[in-house]
This record gives C-alpha cells, sequence and structure tokens, in this order.
C-alpha cells in the first residue's frame, strides 16, 4: 500500500508510546511519520521517539522548534514530508484493537476517482460544530485521504475542527467522502492531548461558542 501513516505529538509520551506500539502490533512494516510539535517536557518525547525509531525501522520522525498546533502540523506532514499516494492520520490518543482497516479503506480510496477521503463522517456547521444541517467532514482521529488531492485544497487550519474548510472545498470542487466504521478497529480517547494542554484558540474559540448558540 502507497500509504504514509501520521502522528502528532505534542508532550504526551505516554499516549504516543501506547499509539505507535499498538498501531505496529498489525501493520510493523508500513511506513509512520511522527511528527512532534514542538514538545517542551525535559526532553521525554524526544527519547520516546528516537527509541521507537531505533526499534521500528519503518518509523520516520521530525521535530519541531515550536507548537504551531495540530492541524498546521498535519498540513505540514503532508505538503513537505509526506510523497506517498495516501496519508493516514492516527491520533496520538488511540489504541489499534485489530487491523485490517488500511487494506479496506485504501481500495476505496482507490476505487473510485472522485474519492477523496475515507473515514467516519460527521457533520459541522460552519463553526466546527456538529449539525445536521452542517457540512459532511471526517472525524480527524483517524482517517485516509488523497495526499495529491489534499494539495489543490484549501489547507487544514489551527482550529477546534481544523479540516472543516478543507472537506468543504473538496465538496464544492466535486470530490466525496466515504465512510468506513473505523472505531471498530481503533480505540480513541477523545481530547487526549487536548484535556492537558488545551486547544490554544484563545477569545476565538470562546467568540465561535458564543455565535454557535445564538445561530450565527
Amino acid at each position: 500500500m502507497d500509504i504514509t501513516t501520521v502522528i502528532i505529538n505534542f508532550q504526551t509520551p505516554d499516549l504516543l508510546n501506547t499509539a505507535v506500539r499498538s498501531f505496529k502490533r498489525f501493520y510493523p512494516d508500513e511506513k509512520l511519520l511522527i511528527i512532534d510539535n514542538g514538545s517542551d517536557d525535559d526532553g521525554e518525547s524526544l527519547k520516546l521517539i528516537k527509541a521507537l525509531a531505533d526499534e521500528f525501522k519503518s518509523i520516520e520522525s521530525v521535530f519541531l522548534n515550536s507548537n504551531i498546533f495540530h492541524g498546521p502540523a498535519m498540513d505540514l506532514a503532508i505538503k513537505k514530508y509526506v510523497s506517498t499516494e495516501y496519508v493516514f492520520f492516527l491520533d496520538s490518543d488511540t489504541d489499534t484493537k485489530q487491523g485490517g482497516f488500511l487494506e479496506q479503506m485504501n481500495k476505496i480510496l482507490s476505487s473510485e476517482k472522485n474519492v477523496y477521503g475515507v473515514g467516519e463522517i460527521i457533520k459541522a456547521n460552519k463553526r466546527g460544530y456538529k449539525s445536521e444541517t452542517g457540512k459532511e467532514i471526517l472525524l480527524t482521529p483517524y482517517m485516509l485521504i488523497n495526499t495529491h488531492l489534499y494539495k489543490t485544497l484549501k489547507p487544514f487550519i489551527h482550529h477546534g475542527q481544523p479540516t472543516l474548510h478543507n472537506f468543504t472545498d473538496a465538496k464544492t470542487k466535486g470530490y466525496e467522502l466515504r465512510f468506513f466504521k473505523i472505531s471498530d478497529y481503533i480505540n480513541h480517547l477523545w481530547r487526549g492531548t487536548a484535556d492537558r494542554f488545551g486547544y490554544g484558540l484563545g477569545f476565538r474559540a470562546k467568540l465561535d461558542y458564543v455565535l454557535n448558540k445564538l445561530g450565527f
């Protein structure tokens, strides 16, 4: 499979260790890129990532000087470091329980040329909150997308839903998302990093919350 798996880490080495080892239990030879997003944790993330890269030869790593936040780090990974046809994003607070999902997702994505991404689909409004009248997006903790098509669309950004504008742009240009119940294969803690360090969105997040409540 022509896939690179990307995990973004921000000073949660305990979670990252589980995410990597559980994924590698089923995909020991698949390419895995770990982007460390400027962790400042007394070198704990650095030591773990280097140890994992020594143990699993299919792992590559990039260490950023500062935290550019999750969406921009995903964008950087695709634009600068991923050369494969597809990229699978896997959150650092995940635990892979069984294999077989990459093969199935790869088959879906490669069989239809107008399909841009595969994963679990929700609808979100323009503020990034779940809404049945919103736009379809893939859940970011575990999704497979077309690397080349990504580069023709609006980028992932620093936001509570960093993929919102990207998937909206894809839909506008005629590309589709396909549902795959990846949560049957991977457990996700939800907010594993955010619960410790927040989203770093400041006033903008509060404004979006208020405007969403008001229906704007």
